[in-house]
C-alpha cells in the first residue's frame, strides 16, 4: 500500500517516470540520445522556473537531473569513430555541466535558460539528422 500512496501523491512525476521508462525500453542508441537531450532541456527549464519562483528543493531536482545527463551524454561520445566532433561535444557537456553547477547556488534563471536554449538547437539538429 506504500508504493499506492506514493504514487498518488504526484501524479505527474509519476506519468513522467512512467513515460520515461516506456521510451527508453524501446530506443536505439540515437533514439536513446534524443530523450536525453529532451529530457535534459525539460530539466533545465524546469530549473529556471523553479528558480523564479523560489523552490530551491525542485531547482536541486532538475540540476541534479540535468547534470546526470550531461555525464550520460558525455559517457556515451565514441571517440574513437566520432573523434573531434566527440572531442568537441565532451568540451561543451563540460561547460555547460559547469555553467549549471555554478547557477546552482545562485538565483538568477537565465544560465539554465541559455544552456537550455544551446542544447535545444543541438536537440533540434540531432532530430533533423535522424529524420534523414
Amino acid at each position: 500500500m506504500a508504493y499506492a500512496s506514493a504514487l498518488a501523491r504526484n501524479p505527474y512525476a509519476t506519468y513522467r517516470q512512467i513515460d520515461a521508462v516506456g521510451r527508453t525500453a524501446a530506443a536505439d542508441g540515437p533514439a536513446l540520445v534524443q530523450l536525453l537531450y529532451e529530457e535534459l532541456v525539460a530539466a533545465l527549464r524546469a530549473a529556471a522556473w523553479a528558480t523564479e519562483h523560489r523552490h530551491y528543493a525542485k531547482k536541486g531536482e532538475r540540476v541534479t537531473r540535468a547534470t546526470a545527463i550531461l555525464f550520460a551524454l558525455e559517457a556515451g561520445l565514441d571517440f574513437d569513430q566520432g573523434a573531434d566532433v566527440a572531442a568537441t561535444l565532451a568540451r561543451f557537456y563540460g561547460g555547460v555541466r559547469r555553467a549549471i553547477v555554478n547557477a546552482s547556488i545562485g538565483s538568477d534563471p537565465a544560465p539554465f535558460r541559455d544552456a537550455a536554449d544551446s542544447l535545444f538547437e543541438i536537440a533540434t539538429a540531432w532530430r533533423s539528422a535522424r529524420a534523414v
